[in-house]
């Protein structure tokens, strides 16, 4: 059973990281907002895991966790981290990146736009990444080292996307390449369909 969701991790992942991309591809009608989206994903969920194995495994800070007992990592937690993870991960993308969009469509100033998307849907973020860090972190406390470990992962997972990636690598890597992150090919941008997150069209009418 463990080698067979070892071997079904990068298959899992690498579809839905895929799905991500296209869909906030079609929202954001943008190469580069997608391809930072999944790879910021990718960054947090390497950090996660480093960081679980560094405790579970190693036994670093485990007295700190209240580790007894340090082993490999049990095969289902990777699943469980990525599928979490990822939901969390795209949520708080889309709460910063669609107040962004809507800015730079009103705009057209790229600057402007991720101050703005920063000061109004940074709080919403933090907020959100608050609340789930305090349940995450809450199974720690539990007896069974299998919660413990879940906890320990998704916990710190959370606060690193929302911290580190959302809240700091994204916006600056969106300021830094400019407006190249708004880039859709004309031809890709024809045959996308159009989703409309932030409402314009209800505003046209």
């Amino acid at each position: 059973m463990s080698q067979k969701l070892n071997d079904a991790i990068p298959v899992f992942a690498s579809v839905i990281v895929i799905l991500a991309f296209l869909l906030l591809m079609v929202v954001f009608r943008s190469l580069l907002i997608p391809l930072k989206a999944v790879l910021g994903f990718v960054l947090t969920l390497t950090a996660t895991l480093g960081f679980t194995t560094l405790i579970l495994q190693e036994g670093v800070l485990k007295d700190v966790f209240g580790i007894s007992e340090t082993g490999p990592i049990l095969a289902f937690l990777p699943v469980i981290t990525i599928g979490i993870l990822f939901g969390l991960a795209m949520d708080y993308e889309v709460f910063l990146m669609s107040r962004i969009h809507e800015e730079y469509t009103l705009s057209k100033d790229n600057v402007h736009s991720i101050k703005t998307g920063l000061r109004e849907s940074g709080p919403v973020i933090v907020a959100a990444a608050l609340i789930m860090f305090s349940v995450f972190i809450s199974f720690v406390f539990a007896p069974d080292s299998m919660i413990k470990s879940i906890g320990i992962a998704l916990g710190f997972g959370v606060l690193f996307d929302a911290f580190i990636v959302r809240l700091t690598i994204i916006p600056a890597l969106t300021k830094l390449f400019g407006k190249a992150s708004w880039y859709l090919p004309k031809w890709l941008d024809k045959i996308l369909p159009s989703l409309d997150i932030e409402g314009h069209d209800l505003k046209d009418k």
